[in-house]
């Protein structure tokens, strides 16, 4: 029995204790006055060793936790029997000098709802928050803490999410068998491919958010990978060209972080983190919230996944929720791309449930949540304590789930194959895919948050424009492809009439986006510059001028990597295009 059955001799989940104050919207501790002990339960008893780095005796890569080294109390050790301790008063709450008198003990009807605002992105990240009070809620933490698994991102990342900033997460499933009851799922003996994978992009304001599937039969380049060995060694995996991007883990000894290198490669999008889930994350998960409710338009009966279920709707967890993310053949066309399209419609589905009021206002689930969540994923090791993946969830909780869009990097079969097994990337749409995703458009309407911030950058292309033939800029090569610096030089002087500019070389660092930085009396060549260019109001960066080569000052033009050319515009499309095949996560679909 642990701590809270022995106090009050019977068997109670210890989050059934937490009550919703629907006063204040805060989760509170209630414990009855036979039990005051805290009923979280706390760090679980050491566990049999098994293969791990060398001298660690840690089989999962994690780190030591309060109740596992030696010497300090486990759990049901008189050490962690606390009868005599005191439950902590509530805490009142502060009233604002804009409440009016008679209204104290009441919040704001527009902040009643504040838990319904948090959004767990499939590992039940914030969970922990409705426990985080006391000494109960702390060794909680340090329990899930011990639970997260992380491996190095070897430098394939930008270093981690920031608040301030786009959010990009690589999420990848792979067909690792682990866990009871998977042995007949996924190819046996694998070391674990990324047999789906989507890299999700959540915008800076956090209004809407793009999840974009890659197909794991896309052809592709698997670059060069720096990889951490298990005695912590740094070996480099060679890269594989033209390859099926689903060897870009596991084969060879790839790493996550190789195939975060792929999907740079691929996209021009440096992912910030990653997440990994094996077939035992799809099932405990599901399980966690009690089921994620889809439909389908047709009766299936799939003996390769084991599917079996009649057309119409159904709540499916467990065994059910993996054999319906991993069925093909019974769907669409029966390949790959159809099994996105139903792994699309499921993760939606998941996202409505964790965002309803029936998983939100239960304690119990969202402790199950974060169990299965911690011990269910693998992270980078950028994520690898529960306050930063409470951050990250804070950060994905702001957003809407009908403003967070599922669609697919754009295919077509590949040509060179006459029994069609692969595909390569539909150059004519892909591109286009991409920069949006780069230049931070949302592929759904929604209503500018900062519209101040917008305007300020739009009014920097607004004004008078100065003369070609007075506009003095170094040019700068700075990511973009060898050669573009001078290029570009000779198209402003001979067909632009920009006679003062000169190739002042490559850049100190590789920029993303090209830049053009000038100082405040040099605006007006700035804005005919950027006309000429076609650069957006965001390309433009007030600063400071530099003395060119003649001694005389100069605004800085940086050619980034999203340079394509001179004479090509810069200016990013400000919404995606209809042609572009999606769907949003509020939208209740069938699978066909």
């Amino acid at each position: 029995m642990d701590a809270h059955s022995r106090g009050r001799g019977e068997n109670v989940d210890p989050a059934d204790q937490w009550v919703l104050n629907p006063e204040t919207g805060e989760y509170e501790l209630r414990l009855g006055p036979s039990a005051p002990q805290s009923s979280i339960p706390g760090p679980r008893g050491p566990r049999p060793p098994g293969p791990g780095k060398p001298g660690t005796g840690n089989p999962r890569g994690r780190s030591a936790a309060p109740g596992r080294s030696p010497g300090r109390p486990g759990r049901g050790t008189p050490e962690r029997e606390t009868p005599d301790r005191e439950v902590p008063p509530q805490r009142r709450r502060r009233t604002t000098p804009e409440e009016p008198p008679g209204r104290r003990g009441r919040r704001p009807a527009k902040q009643k709802s504040r838990a319904k605002k948090v959004l767990l992105w499939g590992s039940g990240t914030l969970a922990f928050l409705v426990l985080a009070t006391g000494v109960g809620g702390y060794l909680y933490l340090e329990h899930l803490n011990d639970n997260i698994t992380s491996v190095s991102d070897d430098g394939a990342s930008t270093g981690g999410f920031s608040k301030d900033k786009a959010i990009n997460i690589l999420l990848i499933g792979t067909d690792k068998r682990t866990g009871s009851g998977n042995e007949g799922y996924g190819d046996k003996g694998s070391a674990g491919h990324a047999d789906t994978t989507i890299l999700l992009h959540v915008s800076k304001d956090r209004s809407n958010a793009t999840a974009l599937s890659i197909p794991r039969d896309l052809i592709v380049d698997v670059p060069d990978c720096p990889t951490e060995q298990e005695d912590g060694s740094q070996k480099v995996i060679p890269g594989s060209p033209g390859v099926r991007f689903n060897t870009s883990l596991g084969q060879s000894g790839r790493t996550p972080s190789c195939t975060m290198r792929t999907v740079t490669e691929l996209t021009g999008i440096k992912p910030d983190n990653f997440m990994v889930a094996d077939f035992n994350a799809v099932k405990t998960l599901t399980s966690a919230v009690g089921g994620v409710e889809v439909c389908l338009a047709k009766d299936i009966d799939d003996p390769d996944s084991h599917l079996k279920l009649p057309k119409g709707t159904h709540t499916i967890e467990g065994e059910d929720a993996l054999a319906f993310v991993r069925t093909r053949h019974s769907v669409g066309l029966g390949g790959d791309l159809s099994r996105i399209g139903l792994q699309q419609q499921f993760l939606s589905a998941l996202m409505r449930k964790l965002k309803s009021n029936d998983t939100l206002t239960s304690p119990s689930k969202m402790v199950k949540l974060a169990e299965a969540g911690t011990e269910a994923l693998t992270v980078d090791s950028q994520l690898d304590n529960i306050n930063k993946l409470k951050d990250l969830g804070l950060e994905l909780g702001k957003l809407n789930v009908k403003n967070l869009t599922f669609t697919t990097v754009p295919v077509v079969d590949n040509p060179a194959e006459q029994v069609k097994a692969t595909v390569v990337l539909n150059e004519a749409k892909a591109p286009e895919v991409f920069d949006l995703i780069r230049n931070d458009v949302s592929f759904t309407e929604v209503k500018q948050q900062k519209k101040k911030e917008a305007a300020a950058v739009a009014a920097r292309l607004k004004g008078e424009k100065a003369p070609a033939s007075e506009v003095r800029v170094r040019i700068l090569n700075g990511g973009a492809v060898g050669g573009s610096a001078q290029a570009t030089l000779s198209w402003l002087q001979v067909q632009q009439g920009v006679t003062k500019s000169e190739n002042a070389g490559n850049a100190p660092a590789p920029l993303a986006r090209t830049t053009l930085e000038y100082a405040p009396d040099q605006a007006g060549q700035a804005r005919r510059l950027a006309e000429i260019m076609g650069l957006s109001g965001s390309a433009l960066k007030p600063g400071e001028s530099v003395t060119n080569a003649q001694g005389v000052p100069a605004m800085t033009l940086t050619l980034g990597k999203d340079f394509k050319g001179a004479g090509v515009s810069l200016t990013p499309p400000d919404k995606a295009p209809d042609s572009i095949e999606k769907s949003t996560a509020d939208k209740v679909e069938c699978a066909k």
